[in-house]
C-alpha cells in the first residue's frame, strides 16, 4: 500500500537513496534538502531516475523552513538529516556543539511537535529516527556527535512508550561506517578551528578509519524495507557486524574501570 513519507536530509547519502527508491516503489515521498541548490539537484536526480519526488527546502536552523515542513501530514516521518563535528570534548568550540544539537536534535524535535500531533489525532503513523552506531557506543574525538545520537536514542525510546497507546510507532536506524561522504566531512570539519599549538588534546590522524567504508546500499536497502513496513524491529543497525560490536561495547561499560 502506498504511503506518504517525509524524509529530512535527502540531498545525499542514505536519505537520497531511500527517497528515490521509496518513490520508485510507488510511495508519495516528500524529500527535504538544506539549500536551494541541493533542492534543484535532488529534483534533477529524481527525474534522471524516472521517479516523482516532491522536494522542499529544509534548513533545520530556519524556523520558517521548519514551519513549512511541519505543514505536511505524512504517514511516516523519517528524521535523517545530521551533521558531524570532530574534536576532543575539551577543545571543540561550544558553537559547534550547539549547532550539532540544534540540527541533529532540536530542529527535528520541532518538526516532531508540528507533525506528530496529526498522527496522534488519527491514531496512526510512524517516526523513524536516524541515529548511529554512535548512539550506542562512543567514538573518541566524536564525542559531540555521539552525544547528539545518544540524545536521539533517549528521545526515540521515550516517544515509543508515550505514543504506543495512540497507535503511533517509533523506530531507529543505526548506521555504522558507510562511504556516503558524511564521515569524511566530519573527519575534516575540525580544521576550521583547530590549532595544534593551543589544543589541550592533540587530534589524531583519522585517515585510517576512513579506509574500506561499507557500501551505503546495505543501509539504504534496510531503510527502504523498514520505513513503510507494518512490523519490524525497533532498532535496525547495519553493517550486521556492527551489532555485535555495539553489544560488546555496552557490556564492557559494566565491567571496565574508570
Amino acid at each position: 500500500m502506498s504511503q506518504k513519507i517525509l524524509i529530512t536530509g535527502a540531498s545525499s547519502g542514505f536519505g537520497r537513496g531511500a527517497a528515490i527508491e521509496l518513490a520508485r516503489l510507488g510511495h508519495e515521498v516528500v524529500a527535504t534538502a538544506e539549500t536551494w541548490p541541493q533542492v534543484r539537484s535532488l529534483r534533477a536526480d529524481a527525474a534522471a531516475a524516472g521517479v516523482s519526488l516532491e522536494v522542499i527546502k529544509l534548513n533545520l536552523l530556519d524556523k520558517i523552513d521548519i514551519a513549512r515542513a511541519g505543514s505536511f501530514d505524512p504517514d511516516v516521518l523519517v528524521l535523517n538529516a545530521g551533521v558531524m563535528e570532530g574534536g576532543s570534548v575539551v577543545d571543540i568550540p561550544m558553537q559547534r556543539v550547539r549547532e550539532s544539537f540544534d540540527i541533529n536534535v532540536f530542529g527535528h524535535l520541532e518538526l516532531v511537535q508540528a507533525i506528530v500531533p496529526k498522527m496522534v489525532a488519527r491514531k496512526a503513523g510512524k517516526i523513524v529516527w536516524t541515529s548511529s552506531m554512535g548512539g550506542i557506543l562512543v567514538v573518541p574525538f566524536l564525542g559531540a556527535y555521539c552525544a547528539t545520537k545518544h540524545a536521539i536514542e533517549a528521545i526515540a525510546g521515550s516517544m515509543k512508550a508515550e505514543l504506543a497507546p495512540f497507535g503511533v510507532k517509533v523506530a531507529t536506524v543505526n548506521p555504522g561506517v558507510f562511504g556516503t561522504g558524511f564521515n569524511d566531512t566530519g573527519a575534516e570539519s575540525y580544521v576550521q578551528w583547530y590549532n595544534a599549538a593551543t589544543a589541550i588534546v592533540p587530534m589524531p590522524d583519522f585517515s585510517g578509519s576512513l579506509v574500506d567504508q561499507a557500501d551505503p546500499q546495505e543501509m539504504i536497502d534496510a531503510m527502504v524495507e523498514i520505513i513503510p513496513a507494518a512490523d519490524h524491529l525497533y532498532r535496525t543497525m547495519r553493517p550486521l557486524a556492527t551489532i555485535d560490536a555495539a553489544k560488546q561495547w555496552q557490556a564492557t561499560e559494566w565491567s571496565q574501570n574508570a
